[in-house]
């Protein structure tokens, strides 16, 4: 009787040690799991909020909009706007993309309609002002010389700065982008070669008289 009895209070303790063991398992985390859950922790603590983000809009670009439309100004100056303008409206729109990824609850809360509104609005202007940053873009990569008069000869010369071409053909960063760099640095080398060129013609004109 009294083997029986403890032989049924070893396998009930038994019993109670597999149910602790197995419940200690079960809440406990790995550390990949514990800095995963921290991280998102820190990402929604450090994601903007409703205030914050409320004073992001891209509705203000109607003043360097006409500014890079500007046929007056030069080329240059013009393809800079663009650069910016385009530059400035994709962080806003990452700003807002990125903080409600985070946090989606800023799509939810009160008030947050103001925001989804603002949020697309950046998006549609990015890619407006994406086409139209293109458009010019490629017309310059097209046509980056122009024809002058200098010393009575006719020479090829740079319609704008070569390095802010380059500059916007990165900031835009198309498909086709390595072949319009190439196209840029094949312009320049004309451009670098025409002046020796026209100064040996010259040379030549003066000797021969």
């Amino acid at each position: 009787m009294f083997e029986v009895r403890m032989r049924r209070l070893t396998a009930s303790s038994a019993a109670a040690m597999l149910l602790l063991s197995s419940a200690g398992c079960v809440k406990e985390i790995s550390s990949e799991e514990r800095l995963e859950r921290d991280t998102r922790s820190v990402a929604v603590k450090d994601t903007p909020g409703i205030a914050e983000l409320s004073k992001l809009t891209c509705d203000d670009t109607s003043e360097p909009l006409n500014k890079a439309r500007n046929v007056n100004r030069p080329e240059s100056d013009r393809l800079v706007e663009y650069l910016q303008l385009y530059s400035s409206l994709k962080d806003r729109t990452h700003t807002f993309e990125d903080a409600m990824a985070r946090n989606p609850d800023l799509s939810y809360r009160e008030g947050s309609q103001a925001l989804v509104s603002a949020k697309e609005t950046c998006i549609q202007q990015t890619a407006d002002i994406r086409v139209e940053f293109e458009t010019y873009l490629r017309e310059l990569v097209d046509v980056p010389t122009v024809q002058e008069i200098k010393g009575g000869n006719t020479v090829t010369v740079a319609r704008l700065d070569f390095a802010t071409l380059r500059k916007a053909i990165e900031t835009l960063d198309p498909d086709d982008r390595e072949q319009l760099m190439q196209r840029v640095g094949a312009a320049e080398k004309r451009v670098a070669t025409v002046p020796a060129a026209a100064d040996d013609s010259a040379a030549g004109k003066r000797r021969g008289k």
